[in-house]
């Protein structure tokens, strides 16, 4: 399979998400793109773990990010006797897949398939790392790949000159979305939430959307409900951090509120994403509490009394009755039928 990111915009395309050459992992730097475009350069597994943990990259970016983390763990352990090659292999992949508390399952389904491909790759008597790197490179192409699919369904339920309302950064689907609106000559507008406090609707989804020629405004968090009022907004989408069984989604904190003003207003709310099979139910899901300093500033400025205190959830939890349909790579589901979902791809995974 050719490599999926031709045409993506800047922060979509392989090298720039993560990258492991040498010895190192180069992350492009979202907390200050598109201001600066810095990379965090890490020579350690330990230091990808903490540039995931501190949100060098976010979205699926720590699922690529997990994967080089694998690659440099075997780099690190090279001249270690097999045996002890693979502990630390398997002692790394507990590292990485905790960086982040909600996304936990799913990228230990990366690192763990991670320490395998090294494990057979020593036995083959070829190099773990590249054989790794290779991995991760052919599960970039088939997220890719996959979530082209959800976009080929998503794009038929936006009509031409529409307006899509985003949350957050979508990542993979932003970038889908948007190529396949250009294959469909589909002209359409974009409003972007702009995500407080890490501003990623702002940064991130808005820099994809304008780079690649679209009309694009952002608009604070607290605007939604005016948007949906005067801004003519045919139907608001975000990515899942996670989707359990039931029907519940994660996604970054603020989605719940704008899902409640989607219903209001009648706006169809189609969430992106693959059914997560670790999770049975929404009491499956665990809420990341980040550091409340980043609420009580702003680009590193300070604009609350010492005295004054915070609270940061990361993400919270959707309930199917918000959702009109969970968009996956078999197409559309109600959240209340993922079962059927599952029971006809047991196996699939896209991360």
């Amino acid at each position: 399979m050719k490599r999926q990111d031709y045409t993506m915009p800047t922060l979509l395309q392989y090298e720039n998400v993560a990258w492991y050459e040498n010895g190192k992992v180069r992350i492009l730097d979202r907390r200050i793109y598109p201001r600066k475009t810095d990379f965090v350069e890490c020579t350690t597994h330990k230091e990808v773990a903490q540039a995931i943990t501190d949100m060098v990259t976010q979205s699926a970016g720590p699922y690529t990010a997990a994967g080089m983390g694998m690659a440099l763990a075997s780099y690190e352990c090279k001249k270690l006797p097999e045996s002890e090659r693979i502990t630390y292999l398997q002692q790394a992949s507990d590292t990485i897949s905790n960086a982040r508390p909600t996304t936990a399952n799913r990228m230990k389904l990366i690192t763990e398939k991670c320490v395998q491909i090294g494990i057979d790759a020593m036995k083959k008597g070829v190099d773990p790392t590249q054989a790794i790197k290779d991995n991760t490179v052919d599960a970039l192409n088939r997220r890719y790949f996959t979530m082209g699919k959800v976009a080929k369904y998503l794009i038929k339920k936006v009509p031409d000159n529409g307006t899509i309302l985003t949350q957050c950064f979508g990542e993979t689907i932003i970038g889908m979305l948007l190529r396949e609106a250009i294959e469909n000559k589909k002209n359409l507008r974009f409003i972007c939430s702009e995500t407080r406090p890490y501003l990623q609707g702002a940064r991130l989804t808005a820099s994809c959307c304008a780079e690649m020629g679209f009309d694009t405004t952002v608009v604070s968090d607290n605007m939604i409900a005016y948007a949906m009022q005067h801004e003519k907004i045919d139907l608001f989408t975000s990515a899942a951090d996670s989707i359990s069984q039931d029907g519940y989604i994660a996604n970054k904190v603020g989605t719940f509120q704008i899902a409640l003003l989607a219903k209001h207003f009648g706006i169809p709310y189609f969430v992106t994403g693959i059914p997560d099979m670790e999770k049975k139910t929404h009491e499956d899901i665990k809420i990341e509490f980040r550091d409340p300093k980043q609420v009580l500033e702003l680009n590193k400025i300070k604009h609350t009394l010492e005295s004054v205190r915070a609270i940061y959830p990361s993400f919270d939890v959707t309930p199917p009755e918000f959702i009109g349909a969970v968009v996956t790579d078999d197409g559309f589901y109600s959240p209340y039928d993922l079962d059927t979902y599952i029971e006809k791809y047991p196996t699939n995974k896209f991360y």
